[in-house]
């Protein structure tokens, strides 16, 4: 049985959102050299009970479809593996001293808060004794929108406390959080994840999933 709420993957169209799901803005906050280190919630953006989030990025009421994929003919096929039902990869495991980074390449879409001018999650493992460099490189795998790294401690793996919403994030992808069942368009849900980020240029190449084209592509928000 379907979830209260829930993303729906509709056929070369748009995400169907079910459940007066949160939907709010989002900004990357970076440093003077560019680097990006937090999140900027807005607020809350006025929606119903059921909306339509645009898929295709052409929409001018964006984050919301006004239909012009219909227009444009978009192709919306699903590519990514998870979305033709295959299991979670095995993870890559980067064990350091307490620490464990869990890495699940195809999700990445280089949005760049695992690295900086100085360091980046990879380098910083083998120093992951020293209480600052810790708490330095879980608070960057945190911020991951993709929860393409994940980390364990003490054998249990650790995930942010997010609750089920979604955030438009600025020129961006769609932020969906909190295990929020995401569909595919032949109904099947894909793994629940506690962050996963939902391409909305139009262009990713591992649809519904944002494999970072939006920054190649000069998409505009």
């Amino acid at each position: 049985m379907s979830a209260t709420r829930r993303i729906e993957v509709t056929p070369d169209g748009p995400y169907e959102v079910v459940g007066d799901v949160r939907l709010v803005h989002k900004t990357i906050v970076r440093t003077p050299e560019g680097d990006p280190v937090a999140w900027l919630t807005g607020a809350e953006i006025e929606h119903g009970t059921t909306y339509y989030l645009c898929r295709c990025g052409g929409s001018s009421n964006k984050p919301f479809c006004d239909g012009t994929h219909a227009f444009d003919l978009f192709d919306g096929t699903e590519a990514s593996a998870e979305s033709m039902g295959a299991e979670r990869p095995r993870l890559e495991e980067h064990d350091g001293p307490g620490i464990t980074v869990l890495k699940d390449g195809p999700r990445c879409h280089q949005a760049h808060f695992c690295v900086n001018r100085i360091t980046n999650w990879f380098e910083m493992i083998p120093d992951s004794d020293d209480p600052r460099v810790l708490a330095q490189l879980t608070a960057m795998i945190e911020h991951c929108p993709s929860g393409a790294l994940s980390y364990e401690l003490g054998g249990r793996e650790i995930e942010p406390d997010l609750e089920p919403g979604i955030a438009a994030v600025d020129d961006g992808p769609l932020f969906v959080t909190g295990g929020l069942e995401v569909t595919r368009s032949d109904g099947e849900a894909l793994p629940p994840r506690n962050r996963t980020s939902l391409c909305r240029c139009g262009r990713s190449e591992n649809k519904p999933l944002c494999d970072g084209t939006h920054v190649t592509s000069g998409f505009r928000a």
